[in-house]
């Protein structure tokens, strides 16, 4: 068994269309990334690749990369997977948690839920997302970003 971790934080920015766990939410901002900036995703492919010990999200998807740019982060976590399953790894679970003042996530998380199950190609009950707000304290509770955490666990 090996276990990894994943973090990360994107800053909004006005327009655009707010992406996270693959669902575009209503909302008059979006996060500014060089891919869609699906802030979710990106934590759980950083807690793939450190699981089966392959580096980080941005070791393996430059974002100085043309390639990349405006990328759908499915694409990301789907072969973030198959590198991890090169490994000789399969997923058993994965828990995830995003943190963002507004907007209100707790009605997308279902379908999030459904993207990651199904990208990762497991039951529904081995992915776990929960939204949560920091109580307006720091960056995501003055609403300048969302920061989003992943956990997973792999099994060889």
């Amino acid at each position: 068994m090996r276990i990894g971790q994943g973090i990360d934080v994107h800053a909004f920015r006005a327009g655009g269309t707010l992406v996270l766990g693959g669902v575009a939410i209503p909302c008059d901002r979006s996060l500014e990334a060089h891919s869609d900036g699906d802030v979710l995703l990106h934590a759980l492919c950083d807690a793939l690749l450190g699981a089966a010990g392959l580096g980080d999200i941005g070791r393996h998807f430059p974002p100085g990369n043309p390639e990349w740019r405006a990328i759908d982060s499915r694409i990301l976590l789907r072969r973030s997977l198959a590198m991890v399953m090169d490994g000789g790894y399969r997923v058993v679970n994965a828990d995830l948690t995003v943190v963002a003042q507004e907007p209100r996530l707790a009605p997308f998380t279902g379908a999030m839920r459904e993207n990651i199950r199904t990208d990762l190609g497991i039951a529904a009950e081995r992915v776990n997302i929960k939204a949560t707000t920091s109580e307006y304290l720091g960056f995501t509770g003055r609403g300048e970003g969302i920061a989003a955490f992943a956990v997973v666990l792999l099994e060889d």
